[in-house]
């Protein structure tokens, strides 16, 4: 099987992907932090006659950075962009993650209620989560630590700010995904993480099929239940054992559900 590495144009971003396969076409979205590289495995263990385009998200694998700092609906952006520019036809959809995310931004459209096929989310972000104390104190001590500077005139101001960012307090305030990140994309992780996307779940028409890991710690699966009473076409599969990851964790289990859903 040949895999073919194509870059796509996107305000001035060289937007990386992979395309293999013959038939009709099937989006592959990874989640936060991963590349099109963690979702081959998965598309090219599907026995589907589809033509697969895997994306790298810009900020992702050898997608470069956007110029400045994107939301979920900017991600959304991009991908009706990508449909519309090859001229895909009702192409189904894979998305995990982070691009469960731009999923359900992107279905919520009214105008995109003909323009995709099938949905399936797996581990798919979005939901207001059950958060413990501790995470509310660590979040009102960095306010508490940060609000002095914002007292400040410019530039001084923006010079205390920066300084403070690099401080081994305020490093320990965030979390691990905000930790590796630089520049734009952290401030693309607090747009994404702030914004929960209960509001976009009656306005979607499309058929999803929601596959979760009963394990998954980081969408834990009360989540996805939210997600399937609030999309009237939803259904939910669980995958026992399998965690965040389950394509990579019950990839035979995986792969038949998938298989058997856009067949």
């Amino acid at each position: 099987m040949e895999i073919n590495e194509l870059a796509f144009d996107y305000l001035g971003l060289k937007v990386h992907y992979k395309l293999f396969g013959k038939g009709k076409p099937l989006i592959v979205l990874h989640g936060w932090g991963a590349n099109n590289e963690v979702m081959l495995p998965l598309t090219t263990s599907l026995k589907l006659k589809r033509t697969f385009y895997l994306i790298d998200f810009p900020g992702f694998g050898e997608s470069p950075e956007p110029d400045s700092a994107w939301s979920v609906d900017d991600y959304a952006n991009f991908v009706e962009n990508f449909i519309k520019h090859l001229k895909l036809d009702k192409p189904d959809i894979i998305a995990h993650s982070f691009g469960g995310r731009v999923m359900l931004k992107l279905c919520a459209r009214t105008e995109n209620e003909n323009k995709i096929g099938k949905v399936l989310i797996t581990g798919g972000a979005g939901m207001k989560p059950k958060r413990p104390l501790k995470y509310y104190l660590r979040k009102y001590l960095a306010k508490t630590i940060k609000f002095p500077f914002t007292l400040l005139p410019e530039p001084a101001q923006t010079k205390g700010l920066e300084w403070l960012r690099t401080t081994a307090v305020w490093k320990s305030l965030g979390s691990s995904d905000y930790k590796t990140l630089s520049g734009t994309m952290r401030q693309v992780f607090v747009k994404t993480v702030s914004e929960f996307l209960e509001p976009t779940l009656s306005k979607i028409p499309h058929e999803v099929l929601l596959l979760w890991g009963s394990e998954d710690d980081s969408t834990p699966l009360y989540q996805a239940k939210r997600m399937e009473k609030g999309i009237k076409n939803a259904g939910l599969a669980i995958i026992d054992g399998a965690g965040h990851y389950a394509f990579l964790d019950r990839p035979h289990q995986f792969r038949i559900i998938t298989e058997t859903f856009f067949k």
